[in-house]
């Protein structure tokens, strides 16, 4: 909390009970000295704040607080000037109270990022900063570390705390060679790692990236408060001058713009949108800043790719199709003993399939393999090919094998055991199992039109759209022709586009706001992106615009009853009912009342 605000409201708060506290004593000719020094010397903290604001081309309603403090010890009315200090310092440290509340959770991933790491040189640990490692680099990470950058399991088992990137409170175990996100806490024992990226590419570092912009950004509806700073400092003006113009009460006039000082437009506006960027952070959705949060509230389109989105983005094993009298795990067993030897990423899934069903594999030996097509060797004294249909085919020297019939989007891998048909592989790029109710989600929350909009085929798109009830199916798309999509939709209203390769980037660029599936996203889709799902689970943009609204339609709620509050209060002043110490104090209370109510947000 800043410490000038502190000092300030203290000596505020010093000064009027000092003032009380003279009398007592037999000194009441100093009270209205003591009232009077600390309504000026917060004065003059207060036109210095007004002048910094106007030279940076801001006008706040801080110039009404100045007004009345000076109307008050112009007319040595130094109660209400030390009255009106208070309460303008109190409501400016109660401000910090709630930013500062708001921003807890987006200040909590900027403190976990790690500055050096333990990397093995040479057989020895060193430690190392983290700027040094670079992809390959062998590290070691303790109980308690955080994950330094992107990397995989090398050896033992990682168990990971993954709750600052996903919001998820259960650990999760990583196994070797299955990958680990930098930002993650380990949980157990110490394990090794090989780091894939450097640390200005890894996860955690981009998300560093987008929380310093979020921290810098202005949201438009901060920007619209400030324009209604300036219609409202009219209004008081007038309401003020008219007053003592028709009543010629130098003190009624005071007590008008007593009553609106402070004015809570300006300080529930950013601590409601600034409670939903921290809520949505805590649910592993992260923003660029405010603008992304009240655009996003108020978006009526998605536009969003297939691959990595509504798929998982990498081919599965769905089946296997036997032959003869073969087993189906012996197949892939064999199949995916000999594809170890391969770092094509049909090989990867295959043997990740058969590991996934706890199959032992074999070491292969005599390995050839040709490029982009497939694999002989042997496993287990059998010769064994891999591959494509027509490879296995003409590797078994036949001019026609049996192949079923698969619809479309599908991989088929054939296998081949000692000179036989073995069967087929099935892979395909599954549907992720929360997408029907992400999409039903997303509606409910006030997403009218979905289009997806993809680089693969038309057969391909209308197969993994059916019954999901898109309201339009578009394949066949290069980046320029995704990008006319997202720019013909925004004439119908806010578009989100939702993507997570580099031929993503343009549209996510085009579009109102640009969300990229930063978990498996790409580099370039990320950096196009105003926000990153930390998570690949399209329910948390359906939170995420939940949040959008909800925060957007908190701050809208407290401008119009604070507006409304303070309005009436200096009407009220006006006529004679609000004396100028209660009209400050009131003005407090509703301060007060609107800055809680904006800190719903963060529930």
């Amino acid at each position: 909390m800043n410490s000038l605000r502190i000092f300030l409201f203290a000596v505020a708060a010093i000064g009027l009970a000092g003032g009380f506290a003279v009398p007592l004593a037999g000194w009441g000719d100093w009270q209205g000295l003591i009232w009077g020094a600390t309504g000026g010397l917060l004065l003059a903290f207060l036109l210095w704040e007004i002048v910094t604001s106007l030279l940076e081309g801001e006008i706040g309603l801080d110039i009404v607080a100045g007004l009345s403090m000076s109307a008050a010890l112009f007319f040595r009315e130094t109660l209400a000037a030390a009255v009106v200090g208070l309460m303008y310092a109190g409501g400016q440290l109660l401000e910090d109270f709630a930013a500062n509340r708001a921003r807890a959770d987006m200040r909590a991933l900027l403190a976990r990022v790690p500055k050096t790491a333990l990397r093995y040189d040479d057989g020895h640990l060193a430690e190392v900063a983290i700027d040094a490692i670079v992809a390959g680099d062998r590290l070691l990470v303790r109980q308690g570390d955080i994950v330094p950058v992107d990397g995989t399991v090398q050896s033992g088992k990682a168990l990971l705390d993954l709750a600052a990137l996903t919001g998820e409170s259960v650990p999760v175990l990583k196994a070797e060679h299955e990958p680990v996100p930098s930002g993650a806490r380990s949980l157990d024992t110490a394990f090794d790692m090989v780091a894939v990226r450097p640390a200005s590419e890894s996860t955690y570092a981009g998300i560093v990236r987008l929380v310093q912009a979020a921290q810098s950004a202005k949201a438009p509806m901060a920007r619209l408060a400030d324009r209604f700073a300036i219609w409202f400092l009219a209004v008081t003006v007038i309401l003020a001058g008219g007053t003592y113009l028709v009543t010629g009460d130098h003190i009624r006039m005071l007590a008008v713009l007593v009553s609106a000082t402070p004015c809570p437009l300006i300080l529930a506006v950013p601590v409601a949108i600034i409670s939903g960027m921290g809520k949505a952070a805590r649910r592993g959705v992260l923003m660029k800043g405010g603008p992304v949060l009240e655009t996003m509230a108020r978006a009526s389109s998605l536009v969003i790719d297939k691959t990595g989105t509504l798929t998982r983005g990498k081919a599965e094993l769905s089946d296997i199709v036997t032959a003869g009298k073969w087993e189906a795990d012996n197949v892939l067993r064999l199949a995916a003993s000999l594809e170890q030897a391969s770092a094509h990423v049909i090989a990867g899934s295959v043997v990740e399939a058969a590991r996934g069903r706890r199959l032992a594999l074999s070491f292969p030996s005599d390995v050839r393999e040709t490029a982009g097509e497939g694999l002989t060797g042997h496993v287990e004294g059998h010769k064994v090919v891999v591959g494509g249909h027509d490879f296995v085919a003409r590797q078994l020297k036949r001019k026609s094998m049996h192949k079923p019939d698969l619809p479309p989007g599908t991989v088929l891998v054939a296998v081949a055991v000692s000179g036989h048909l073995a069967g087929h592989l099935v892979l395909a790029d599954a549907i992720r199992a929360e997408t029907p109710h992400a999409l039903d989600r997303l509606r409910k929350a006030g997403i009218k039109r979905i289009v997806l909009a993809s680089g693969d085929t038309q057969a391909i798109v209308d197969r993994v759209g059916e019954g999901l009830g898109l309201d339009v199916l578009r394949g066949d798309l290069t980046p320029t022709m995704k990008v006319d999509i997202v720019l013909a939709e925004r004439a119908g209203g806010v578009v989100l586009m939702v993507g997570d390769g580099v031929n993503d980037a343009p549209a996510l660029a085009a579009a109102d706001v640009g969300i990229s599936m930063g978990a498996t996203g790409s580099a370039a889709a990320t950096e196009s992106a105003d926000a990153v799902l930390l998570v690949d689970d399209l329910t948390r943009l359906a939170e995420g615009v939940e949040t959008a609204r909800r925060a957007r339609a908190i701050a809208l709620q407290s401008v119009y009853a604070g507006l409304g509050m303070s309005f009436a209060a200096m009407v009220a002043a006006s006529l004679g009912y609000l004396p100028v110490v209660q009209g400050a104090l009131l003005q407090e209370v509703i301060d007060t009342v609107v800055i809680l109510n904006a800190l719903r947000a963060l529930r």
